[in-house]
């Protein structure tokens, strides 16, 4: 028998009121309402607390949660999926799990089993072509909660491959929405596309684009970042530069003037166009809390910087990259990483990106002396009140 078409759900379920009160409950925060109407700035006893002004949930992540409560309370009766993590915050994801909400990427999910009666969300990164087209076949009611500016560089990416130009792709190889990025590519019998992590990685690329090289090598580097069949001889005559949204914007933006430099000494200004295009596709969000960092390390002299969010989020990974060049930094997950005035569990900045993040003790990180004062800021994927728990937190050891 054949399977129906899925119903698919991408501008809400009419259940926005009926969630509104919960999810205010449970993510905001009366602290950081207080320390906004202070200007950004929370003061008690010897500690000041200086707050980004952009910080926290953006608007497709506040969008992804509202989505996933509106699907529990719209299905009641039905087993109600995620593809992964909806956004990169344990709190948050261990939230949806309480509310009865099954994780595939948890162990003993399967799902080559879900079938018409069920209920699929997608993640605010989006998924792969291959899965959408796997859950659509199996007639799964889909909730969609891509994040309009991940759709953005689908649509770059799309028209790339359309047009006989590889994607090259700022971003993490094993990230949910890299992935789901590369995949597009893949839509046109010659899509082809390749991941970049860094500049380091651009720098070999632009080298090989300026000067050829040694095909094999390249292959062994960049082989498991690559589209099945890539060829860097063919692939990398006509490029056009992605990223994924939450990678540092100043970083994303040097590749691509690196690929447009390297693309003008092999074929020359006038033929520029026709051998790669750019499109900034950073993510407003995550450019706007970069901003915001920047400004407040301008602004104030700080003691140190708390940058808030999940080992695993890379618009939280970059916040605390920009922070460490200016100053002692820690990136903690949530407020429980503040053990002690002595003691601090948190991400070295830089160290590797794995599921899991690399997690280390930090001795002595709090001045026990004399006034202290922090900046703090959050990730994309970070409720406010998360940030408001923390704040609490310093405020407690910082004074006790």
């Amino acid at each position: 028998m054949a399977v129906s078409q899925p119903l698919i759900f991408r501008k809400g379920l009419d259940m926005k009121e009926a969630v509104a009160g919960e999810l205010s409950a449970a993510y905001d925060s009366r602290v950081v309402d207080g320390v906004r109407e202070q200007d950004y700035t929370y003061v008690s006893g010897r500690l000041t607390v200086h707050l980004a002004r952009e910080f926290g949930f953006c608007y497709g992540v506040d969008r992804a949660v509202d989505y996933a409560y509106q699907a529990r309370r719209r299905f009641p009766g039905r087993n109600v999926f995620l593809t992964g993590e909806i956004i990169h915050n344990p709190h948050v994801n261990d939230r949806l799990r309480a509310e009865g909400i099954r994780f595939l990427s948890d162990e003993g999910e399967d799902s080559a089993a879900l079938g018409p009666d069920d209920v699929v969300i997608l993640p605010a990164f989006g998924v792969t072509v291959s899965d959408m087209a796997q859950l659509s076949a199996q007639g799964c009611t889909l909730v969609d909660t891509t994040c309009g500016s991940v759709l953005n560089v689908w649509k770059n990416v799309t028209r790339y491959a359309r047009d006989g130009f590889t994607s090259i792709i700022h971003g993490k190889i094993r990230h949910e929405e890299t992935r789901a990025t590369a995949s597009q590519a893949l839509k046109f019998p010659n899509g082809r596309y390749l991941v970049l992590l860094d500049r380091e990685e651009a720098a070999i690329v632009c080298d090989y684009i300026r000067n050829g090289g040694d095909r094999d090598g390249f292959l062994t580097r960049f082989g498991k970042a690559a589209s099945p069949g890539f060829d860097p001889d063919q692939d990398l005559v006509r490029v056009g530069c992605a990223n994924q949204t939450t990678m540092l914007m100043t970083e994303s933006l040097e590749i691509g003037e690196m690929f447009g430099a390297a693309m003008r000494a092999r074929y020359g200004e006038d033929a520029l166009t026709q051998h790669f295009r750019a499109f900034d596709t950073i993510c407003s969000a995550t450019q706007e809390r970069q901003d915001a960092v920047i400004a407040l390390l301008d602004a104030h002299r700080l003691d140190l910087m708390v940058v808030v969010g999940g080992y695993n989020s890379s618009n939280t990974c970059n916040l605390a990259r920009i922070c460490s060049g200016k100053a002692p930094t820690f990136h903690i997950a949530e407020p429980g990483a503040l053990l002690s005035a002595n003691e601090i569990r948190h991400r070295p900045v830089g160290a590797p990106s794995t599921v899991q993040g690399l997690e280390a003790v930090g001795q002595n990180w709090l001045p026990t002396e004399g006034p202290v004062v922090i900046g703090l800021t959050a990730g994309a994927s970070t409720p406010n009140n998360i940030v408001g728990e923390v704040i609490r937190r310093l405020d407690t050891l910082a004074n006790q």
